[in-house]
């Protein structure tokens, strides 16, 4: 479990392919502080870190997570936002994040804010993941790359997030342009809802 606060940027320092699965190896300034079978967010996916060496950590994406996922374009020397599993005794800064990303969303646009910057994202409209609870509402919350953000002006299949300039500066949303794929975590609130209200239907 996780809150979209993302701690650090990581650089990917490696990888390794084998069968379906990648092993991805990032350098971060806290790999000291990590231990094997810990859960750690990588632009909202949640990885289990498998090796430690020095700076470096490593963990392994499985092919469901390469597809669902914008880690099947990583390449060496790519930054990607990482935070590691909330502490139950401390505050919720962002709001509930699984790791488990939905979908991928592209840039479509980029707007000054004056001061801050407006991202406007789209995704694949399905009927039946809405259904599901995989829809944007004004006011509430998204995860985008593994950063806990409040939604602006959603349709159909898109959606706006103001970034402030300590986000931009702090996460790799300083490297998103128009035509960047990011991941998407839909709230699980509205996931649940959309369940309960399924089920009553019948």
């Amino acid at each position: 479990m996780f809150s979209g606060i993302v701690e650090e940027m990581a650089t990917l320092v490696a990888m390794k392919r084998y069968e379906e699965n990648i092993d991805f190896t990032f350098k971060s300034t806290f790999t000291h502080e990590l231990k094997i079978d810990q859960s750690v967010a990588h632009n909202g996916v949640c990885l289990t870190v498998i090796e430690l060496d020095g700076d470096n950590y490593t963990v392994t994406a499985m092919k469901e997570t390469l597809i669902k996922s914008n880690l099947r374009l990583l390449e060496v020397g790519d930054k990607v936002n990482i935070e590691r599993s909330m502490k139950m005794n401390g505050r919720l800064d962002g709001h509930i994040v699984q790791g488990h990303v939905d979908t991928t969303a592209t840039c479509i646009a980029m707007e000054d804010a004056e001061g801050s910057t407006y991202f406007t994202f789209e995704y694949a409209f399905n009927p039946e993941q809405v259904g599901r609870g995989y829809f944007t509402v004004d006011k509430g919350s998204v995860t985008v790359n593994g950063v806990s953000l409040t939604v602006v002006s959603p349709t159909e299949c898109t959606f706006k997030v103001a970034i402030i300039p300590y986000t931009r500066e702090n996460t790799n949303f300083c490297d998103i342009k128009v035509g960047s794929v990011v991941n998407l975590e839909f709230d699980i609130l509205g996931k649940y809802i959309a369940r309960m209200q399924s089920l009553s239907g019948k």
